[in-house]
């Protein structure tokens, strides 16, 4: 019998014995990651449009991303160092309070400031999210932590490769003040995450909280070592966000303006790659758990490398199967990557998450700015031949400890 997304702490304590995942909980945080990251992925796929209203430069368009980027990336790691001390089980659906927020405000916006306001709203809502839903899912993992990721993970995928169609159908069509009716959407997820917050609060301190998944444990590796492995994993994370923010922020103009393809054609190619990038991610933590989290990260980082130094030179049918290969690989290193951190630092769950969600939110938001600069000064396809070598810092994997050995 599965377990059911509880409703109250009566229908779930005696359920909270960890032996098995939680799918119920874990499908539910997956749909309000999908509905999250849906809702940010219209912000970047309606710059065409914001660009053509308010005459903005590629730099000003990196500005925007880079409001909603530092706006959840400063804030993550210090939400799951808090909720690590004292969990906030409700914060989850307070958090997406300010996404709906931030896309009523997008869709009334009249100036280039009020535009940046509004995509920070909508990046606190995310800072707020990650860490605690990243939290949950290790809790209803049953040990399967990669799985449990993955499954957590590949919602926002698929809500970020739906961001751009739905851009396409609704809000090309029917102008910016359509973007309220993508609110409803985090009206939505607020229901949900409540009552993922009641079945979060009643097993937080069973098995499957405190005196389980979230518990501390010894790794074996010293403080030295745990360090200089972080520190490699943030290198990849730049390397991989730094990639995604070319592809995600101006995959659209690098289209239109290379092949001539209109804004709805180049924004229905977005979703190739995005397509890939869900899929890479559904695969990566499972495999993840069956033949080691260092030997993942190690081939899809790297494995991504041929697919990105051919795609600037492919012509447009290559060119998307070229990216969509790109994306599926780079994106099955990130649930590995996060899982590797928190056994790194068991019983950090939340600042583990924290730390890497937001560094990669800060990564993805610088490199939108700085590429945007390039291409402003250079040119889109100039940037694309700059991102191609940014897989190759994946070699660096090879220094990472086994974490199945540190365990033994």
């Amino acid at each position: 019998m599965k377990e059911p997304l509880a409703i109250s702490p009566a229908a779930t304590l005696p359920r909270a014995s960890g032996s098995r995942v939680a799918y119920p909980v874990l499908g539910a945080i997956s749909v309000t990651h999908m509905l999250n990251d849906m809702m940010q992925s219209v912000l970047l796929a309606i710059y065409p449009i914001l660009q053509g209203k308010f005459d903005l430069t590629f730099v000003q368009v990196g500005l925007i991303t880079l409001a909603f980027q530092f706006s959840a990336s400063l804030l993550q790691p210090f939400v799951g160092l808090i909720t690590d001390k004292r969990p906030m089980p409700y914060s989850l659906p307070i958090g997406m309070g300010f996404t709906f927020c931030g896309l009523i405000l997008l869709s009334i916006a009249g100036s280039f400031p009020v535009i940046v306001l509004a995509a920070t709203l909508v990046g606190m809502g995310s800072s707020v999210f990650h860490p605690e839903s990243s939290r949950v899912a290790r809790m209803a993992s049953a040990g399967r932590h990669g799985l449990a990721q993955s499954i957590f993970q590949v919602g926002g995928n698929i809500g970020a490769s739906i961001g751009p169609l739905l851009a396409a159908l609704l809000i090309v069509p029917h102008g910016q003040r359509s973007i309220a009716w993508v609110s409803l959407a985090a009206l939505a997820a607020i229901v949900i995450l409540v009552m993922v917050g009641r079945w979060y609060g009643a097993n937080l301190g069973g098995v499957r909280g405190r005196g389980g998944s979230l518990r501390k444990t010894d790794t074996t590796l010293s403080r030295r070592e745990v360090g200089s492995a972080i520190s490699i994993l943030l290198l990849l994370i730049f390397s991989k966000y730094f990639y995604l923010a070319g592809i995600t922020s101006y995959f659209t103009f690098y289209l239109m303006d290379r092949f001539g393809l209109p804004i709805q054609q180049a924004q229905v190619s977005l979703f190739v790659f995005l397509a890939g990038v869900a899929t890479g991610t559904m695969v990566g933590g499972p495999i993840g758990d069956r033949i080691g989290r260092k030997q993942v990260i190690w081939g899809s980082i790297l494995g991504a490398a041929p697919f990105t130094l051919l795609l600037p030179y492919a012509n447009l049918h290559w060119t998307l199967v070229l990216a969509f290969c790109a994306g599926l690989m780079i994106a099955s290193a990130f649930p590995a990557i996060v899982v590797y951190a928190q056994e790194l630092m068991p019983g950090k769950t939340g600042t583990v998450s924290g730390l890497f969600f937001g560094f990669a939110f800060g990564m993805g938001g610088i490199g939108a700015a700085l590429l945007g600069k390039l291409a402003d000064a250079t040119s889109i396809e100039f940037v694309y031949h700059v991102c191609s070598y940014l897989p190759l810092l994946g070699l660096t994997a090879f220094f990472l400890p086994d974490m199945r050995r540190a365990r033994t």
